[in-house]
């Protein structure tokens, strides 16, 4: 019999991805784990949104958001700002956040290409 974990089952159903659906805009790289004894499953998870000033301000949703029944927990491995141009079907991951520091676009990337499979998805390490 195979058996999971509450924490693995929640994990399993976070989408990879999710953003403003078009504009220019803060976006988070989040890993979260297991808070369950013997389970060290993870997963990283990206977050971007125009209504942020912050990038805090997104961790802080977003955390507060999945920690709430006790099984994850949150932690910010970077920043930076995502363009996403839905007409042209392209997003392009740069920068970094003063708080968190530069997150691994070449990660973040990834879980967007598998969100948005249709569009040209583009990372650099320039602006701010």
């Amino acid at each position: 019999m195979c058996t999971q974990t509450k924490a693995a089952a929640l994990m399993a159903n976070i989408p990879g991805a999710d953003i403003d659906p078009s504009g220019v805009f803060k976006y988070v790289l989040i890993r979260v784990h297991s808070r369950e004894e013997g389970d060290d499953a993870e997963v990283d998870i990206v977050r971007g949104y125009g209504w942020a000033e912050y990038h805090a301000d997104i961790y802080d949703k977003v955390s507060e958001e999945l920690e709430k029944g006790g099984h994850l927990d949150c932690e910010c491995i970077g920043g930076g700002r995502i363009r996403h141009d839905a007409q042209a079907k392209k997003i392009h991951v740069y920068g970094y956040s003063m708080g968190f520091g530069r997150a691994n676009h070449a990660v973040s990337t990834e879980k967007l290409k598998a969100r948005y499979p249709d569009y040209e998805v583009t990372w650099d390490n320039e602006g701010y």
